[in-house]
């Protein structure tokens, strides 16, 4: 299990730029596929208190929940790169 995971849906193209970064920066995350449906987000939502995706999480650095995929990337570039 890694520290970062990423809440997704296939196809979102929101969702890929973030995992290109993850993969550009070799970082190790699971992922969660989160149902079409925004009504059945419920773990998405439980996490960062919305139900868009994409969302992550890091352990590691004590971050739950944060969304949207521009705040991701820098986050991500910021902390790891």
């Amino acid at each position: 299990m890694s520290d970062i995971t990423l809440y997704e849906l296939p196809g979102c193209p929101f969702c890929a730029k973030v995992r290109t970064k993850l993969d550009e920066l070799e970082l190790d995350y699971d992922v969660i596929e989160v149902p079409r449906s925004h009504e059945d987000r419920t773990e998405v939502e439980r996490v960062s208190g919305q139900n868009g995706v994409p969302v992550i999480s890091d352990e590691s650095q004590d971050v739950e929940g944060m969304h949207e995929s521009d705040d991701i990337v820098e986050y991500l570039e910021e902390t790891y790169a």
